[in-house]
């Protein structure tokens, strides 16, 4: 069953319970108020007429005054009035019925004869419509010598049962137009909901299908609103990792083909080279070594990467003395320093106390950090490698005064795949796993820069690692 059915059903099913139960109490009450109106008018109207008989006749026989008291009692009301003696016969009938037959028969009359004040409810087929629903109220006449007779009233309720009838048809009616009234706001309300439901749907199926670039419209602002907000926002997420990872696709088939083409194209010139001419062979092999090495290194990368990924990189900590590894980072790479004109500057405090880490990762970061300082530095540039020991952290600075990042690539750039300059090599994934890595020593990677001024690099690795 749909969402629009369960709304409109429950909407329906909440105003029919509210209607029926509002409904019941309103032709109840109105049942009760017309009854007790018509029992209590002719219960007023038989007391007051035994009260009248008390005050002035009750020193004369009943029998003698009952037609004058019939003419007396019936002169100010619609309801049928009877004259009933101590031995419960009739004595007068507004309504001309037979004198003298007995109304023993009717438990009012014995119940007013006994001193009491009799009620009844019932029919009387002989001497009135089939159907006719009567109600008679029989009060006590008393004199001096105690009660001498009864005063009986009847009056027909089929008036006042049609008049309910009515009533309780109109609240019925009533009832039934506010549901037809409900049934039809509940598919309009409803549809406020289930129209941005469906919308939500159809974007969601549309990105399963690979369509990343939907976005469905925020209504309203509420929950499905918000949900509109996240699908939108998840779109454009994927839709850039998707982006991201076609970039990446294309830009690390283009750094593998170059070594592997220049690779071939070597190997091609050395086997066909009849001379066997030795500075020929010794230039194509320091070519092909020198690619071999570049394969290997976005190899690594891209293994480094899936661990990260999965979580199966595990750090292998130690005690390092950090002033002999930034030395051994130095003598591998002052020489490409020198042949790319760079100044490359070590300097650190002269008593860096020992910091648990791996070794071998955290010279990967330094070196992929100073990597890209030579990358974007230019010739007779500045690189330098600072490191300090403040409170329990180790800090360490890498900063260049080369070409800097463009403050809209700056957020992104250690992004996976990323590449904010796009006429620059590799995977885009150094920066990732760098940060990766110091965040496996419970370290941190901040990068500051400005455009054409230079780029700074900050490391902090606490020294109570895995310590506590």
């Amino acid at each position: 069953m749909s969402i629009q059915k369960r709304l409109v059903g429950s909407y329906l099913a909440v105003i029919m319970i509210t209607v029926g139960l509002l409904e019941v109490v309103l032709i109840t009450s109105v049942n009760y108020y017309y009854h007790h109106n018509v029992e209590e008018s002719i219960t007023n109207q038989a007391e007051i007429s035994a009260n009248f008989f008390k005050n002035y006749f009750s020193d004369t026989k009943l029998s003698e005054q009952a037609d004058h008291l019939l003419r007396g009692f019936a002169q100010n009301t619609s309801a049928q009035v009877q004259i009933i003696d101590v031995s419960g016969s009739l004595l007068e009938d507004s309504n001309k019925n037979k004198p003298h037959r007995s109304m023993l028969g009717y438990p009012d009359v014995k119940e007013a004869l006994s001193g009491g004040v009799g009620k009844w409810k019932g029919s009387e087929p002989a001497l009135h419509a089939p159907d006719d629903t009567l109600l008679a109220i029989a009060y006590p006449l008393v004199s001096a010598d105690g009660i001498v007779g009864a005063v009986r009233y009847v009056t027909s309720l089929t008036p006042v049962i049609a008049t309910i009838r009515y009533i309780a048809a109109w609240f019925i009616g009533a009832g039934l137009l506010i549901l037809a009234l409900v049934a039809v706001l509940g598919m309009i309300l409803s549809r406020t909901i289930t129209g941005p439901i469906r919308e939500l749907t159809a974007a969601a199926d549309e990105m399963g299908e690979g369509n990343l670039s939907v976005r469905t419209s925020k209504r309203y602002q509420d929950e499905l609103g918000t949900l509109a907000d996240t699908l939108n926002t998840m779109a454009s997420r994927l839709e850039q990792h998707e982006a991201l990872k076609n970039d990446f696709i294309s830009s690390i088939s283009h750094e593998i083909r170059t070594p592997l083409t220049n690779i071939h194209g070597w190997v091609i010139t050395l086997k066909s080279d009849p001379s066997k001419d030795e500075s020929l062979w010794s230039e194509g092999l320091d070519i092909i070594d020198a690619e071999s090495i570049r394969l290997t290194h976005l190899v690594d990368e891209l293994l480094d990467f899936s661990k990260l990924e999965n979580g199966r990189i595990q750090l292998a900590l130690t005690k390092v003395e950090l002033p002999k590894l930034l030395q051994q980072i130095s003598t591998q790479l002052l020489p490409r320093a020198s042949r790319l004109g760079l100044d490359l500057r070590i300097e650190m405090d002269p008593a860096l106390p020992p910091v648990n880490i791996d070794e071998n990762r955290m010279k990967q970061v330094l070196i992929n950090v100073l990597d890209n300082a030579f990358k974007f530095s230019r010739p007779n540039g500045r690189v330098s490698l600072r490191a300090a020991h403040h409170d329990h952290e180790i800090h360490m600075t890498v900063q260049d005064n080369g070409q800097g990042i463009k403050a809209s690539d700056l957020p992104h750039i250690t992004q996976k795949f990323y590449h904010g300059n796009e006429q620059s090599s590799g995977s885009g994934l150094g920066l990732a796993i760098c940060q990766e890595i110091m965040k496996l020593h419970q370290g941190s990677l901040e990068i500051e820069s400005e455009w054409g001024e230079g780029t700074t690099v900050r490391l902090r690795i606490p020294l109570t690692h895995h310590e506590r």
